[in-house]
């Protein structure tokens, strides 16, 4: 999967690379799911359906794996019809002429978006009373379907950059988003005129139903209150719309119904970033490392570096293995993303030349760049280190440094997975 692994050079690199490799195949939902689906049956842990008692079986897969996955139910299932909405920028690894593929706007909604939130929602409309929906969630949907409530699309797409700028967390981001939308926040499922059942993999740390995807099946654990909250915290009132701040506070004195605050149809989280790091550990212990396993790790980026750097022992052999999301505020104009600066800023702390640090996202994106992540296995000059990070601009040090890991999209999404280890 990773596509410039012979370009990275060093013996130490390459077992760092297989590791990480290791990580993302186990992302693939074909390596995840497979087991809890057959021909007839759909089981997820002590749940069974019976699918052949359905007169038909929609699909309707949403996320950065909204293909992959798709591809495989449609292998075990007789289905009807389906839609499968991904990013603009990925090419599907499934088309069927039952499937309606949409390619939407991630990170920013689009009016690509728009259509295809529409287009769902027509789909469910046609299913009847004897039918079963299957809705495969992962993680990039927020963005993906769009549908605004009370302000225009570019007021969303407004809001929605200086909250992926701030340093907010996806579950206080979502909030905001669940509260502008007429469908996130379970209010896609609230009138489904048929049975139905969300899979649904996580690209959240706490695997908060309510937060992946902006809870686009389950419902929502967050209020008006709480997104002014938001707002206030990261300073963001002089910034906001006020088309937003006006729908916020007529929620909060309730002229504007709260968001559903009970699931309608069953959930079930069927894959996480532990999966990752679990097949991370297992080669590098079969590579002859002692291993240890730090998840999940969330919160601002500089914080999580000196955790890390606390947390390894730095003895020989060693390995920790680490998964989750990290937050970057950022504050430059330069190019990166948060694994790129999760390994720069482990590396302006490290002191110890034999350690080979690298993090990538498993969704094969990193930020506002083409680079899954990056890995470093030397140390450099730290005063050129920290002009980097003072613009934000860590993709630059490490393209000058051929140390640019690529994956490509994946066509799966579980986190942030990273390493630090030593020979």
């Amino acid at each position: 999967m990773i596509q410039n692994k012979q370009a990275i050079y060093g013996k130490k690199t390459q077992n760092a690379l297989g590791i990480l490799e290791a990580g993302l195949q186990s992302a693939l939902p074909e390596n995840l799911l497979t087991g809890m689906i057959t021909k007839n049956k759909l089981r997820i842990g002590n749940r069974s359906y019976n699918l052949s008692k359905y007169d038909k079986i929609y699909v309707v897969a949403v996320g950065k794996a909204a293909d992959s996955m798709a591809k495989l139910v449609h292998s075990k299932i007789n289905l009807e019809r389906g839609i499968i909405v991904v990013p603009q920028n990925h090419k599907p690894v499934f088309c069927n002429k039952k499937f309606k593929i949409c390619r939407a706007g991630h990170p920013i909604p689009n009016k690509s978006s728009v259509v295809a939130a529409k287009s769902v929602l027509a789909l469910l409309k046609n299913a009847k009373k004897g039918d079963l929906v299957i809705f495969l969630i992962s993680g990039g949907a927020s963005a993906l379907l769009c549908l605004p409530d009370g302000i225009s699309l570019a007021q969303k797409q407004q809001m929605t950059k200086l909250l992926l700028r701030c340093g907010a967390s996806i579950g206080e981001i979502n909030s905001i988003r669940k509260h502008l939308s007429m469908i996130k926040g379970g209010k896609l499922v609230q009138n489904l005129p048929c049975p139905a059942v969300s899979l649904v993999m996580s690209d959240v740390v706490g695997n908060n139903l309510a937060s992946i995807a902006s809870g686009l099946t389950y419902f929502d654990d967050s209020t008006f209150s709480d997104c002014m909250r938001v707002i206030k915290k990261y300073g963001l009132e002089g910034k906001t719309p006020p088309s937003v701040l006006r729908r916020i506070r007529l929620g909060m004195t309730g002229e504007i119904d709260e968001t559903p605050k009970k699931p309608a149809i069953p959930n079930f989280i069927v894959a996480t970033n532990k999966n990752c790091v679990d097949a991370m550990a297992k080669k590098a212990a079969s590579l002859g490392y002692r291993t240890k396993t730090l998840t999940p790790i969330s919160g601002d980026v500089k914080s999580v570096a000196k955790r890390i750097l606390k947390i390894f022992s730095n003895a020989k052999k060693s390995c920790l293995v680490f998964g989750g999301e990290p937050t970057v505020k950022v504050t430059g104009s330069g190019r990166g993303g948060r694994n790129q600066e999760l390994v720069l800023r482990i590396l302006k702390d490290l002191k110890d030349p034999s350690v080979v640090v690298a993090s990538v996202g498993t969704d094969g994106i990193d930020g506002n760049t083409k680079y899954a992540g990056a890995i470093f296995d030397f140390i450099p000059d730290r005063n050129e280190i920290q002009n980097y990070l003072d613009n934000n601009n860590s993709n630059a040090f490490f393209k000058k440094h051929n140390r640019l890991i690529l994956t490509g999209p994946t066509h799966t999404n579980l986190m942030d997975v990273g390493l630090i280890m030593r020979s």
